[in-house]
């Protein structure tokens, strides 16, 4: 499934400081490819992306799809501050195989390979869906749906998407509650299933609703579940699913 990128780039003096005030992930680290995301003030999930701190800017590698809004949304928290947000065209490239001069490694998970940004930038061919699949790692606007997700249910902590020490940002004093003072209820997990089922299909357990359907690849795929509704055989649509992890 291609997975078109867009980058936003961010300069002015206080540029830093803007970003780090609102996202949540620390993206002060010079030289550092950070995953992030913004949030809603309820904790919901806006957008997600990756942050390389430059010396003269801060490049935003954003789903192509997500990246008018999230510079709306930016540019409505910036006020008087130094701050100027444009969409560029510079490429987007990623891959598993030797990384390119000038990248850097995701760091969601070691076996999501590299990014890069710029001239030349190409993504190598490898089979992202597999390795989402394999490592439980969600998509925007596929697993990941903008004023309806809660980033802790789709793993944005274990993902390294989350800094608990940064102090304030928007939607953290939900996101900090949900990860201190609950036990998630809801969640990604990754299933087997055997039979026909299209992405966004419900699963039932029983006569139940128990999550939904998601990203394919091969007999597995991933899946948000009701935890206590997900044990034993499930169905979406003609399908048989059952949880994996």
């Amino acid at each position: 499934m291609k997975d078109p990128r867009k980058v936003l780039a961010l300069t002015g003096a206080d540029r830093v400081a803007f970003l780090q005030d609102l996202t949540t992930n620390d993206v002060t680290r010079p030289g550092t490819l950070v995953y992030s995301a913004l949030l809603t003030p309820q904790g919901k999930y806006l957008a997600d992306f990756f942050v390389s701190n430059r010396a003269d800017a801060l490049l935003i590698d954003v789903a192509e799809d997500l990246a008018d809004a999230l510079a709306q949304r930016l540019s409505m928290y910036r006020l008087r501050r130094d701050v100027a947000i444009e969409i560029t065209d510079n490429p987007v490239g990623r891959g598993t195989s030797e990384a390119p001069d000038g990248a850097l490694a995701d760091p969601r998970h070691a076996a999501m390979g590299w990014r890069a940004i710029g001239h030349g930038a190409a993504d190598d061919g490898t089979d992202w869906d597999a390795l989402r699949v394999e490592h439980l790692v969600p998509r925007s606007g596929v697993e990941l749906r903008p004023n309806e997700s809660y980033p802790l249910e789709f793993g944005l902590d274990r993902l390294h998407g989350i800094d608990f020490r940064k102090g304030c940002y928007v939607g953290q004093e939900v996101t900090a509650r949900m990860k201190h003072k609950t036990e998630l209820k809801k969640g990604l997990a990754r299933v087997r299933i055997d039979g026909p089922a299209e992405p966004g299909t419900e699963i039932t357990a029983g006569e139940k609703s128990a999550g939904t359907l998601f990203t394919r690849s091969g007999d597995r795929a991933l899946a948000w579940l009701r935890y206590d509704r997900a044990e034993g055989e499930m169905r979406a649509g003609d399908a048989v699913i059952v949880r994996d992890a």
